[in-house]
């Protein structure tokens, strides 16, 4: 192992507290697909809409107010008739989208093998 690696023995408790507040932010349901639509390029609400299968409109509207209030998407108001809002993932957001691939492969490598099966797909 090397010096720059880190051991689940080497994590402190703040550190354990700001995973979970992570965990639970990139968890939070329609997050992490919000993110990936506007990773793919996404900008307007219709754009996240279609991107987003199975989020309501009230649902959709409050997660993006959430991630702007997270520093995880900016939004745009271009004054414009009739006015346009464009939303774009700030650093903090594409970082926290490009973080969640390790996951996802982790998932990917696992998904259908059974519990107490040692050997991934």
């Amino acid at each position: 192992m090397t010096t720059s690696e880190t051991t689940p023995l080497d994590i402190d408790d703040e550190e354990c507290r700001r995973f979970q507040q992570a965990a639970e932010l990139a968890g939070k349901k329609w997050t992490a697909s919000i993110l990936l639509a506007g990773y793919r390029g996404a900008e307007r609400f219709s754009e996240y809409r279609r991107l987003v299968a199975g989020v309501s409109d009230r649902m959709l509207s409050v997660r993006l107010r959430e991630l702007e209030t997270d520093d995880l998407i900016a939004r745009t108001v271009i004054p414009t008739t009739p006015v346009q809002i464009r939303y774009s993932l700030t650093r903090r957001g594409r970082e926290l989208i490009q973080g969640l691939q390790p996951l996802v492969n982790w998932s990917s490598r696992w998904e259908g093998v059974p519990a107490g099966d040692d050997s991934p797909a």
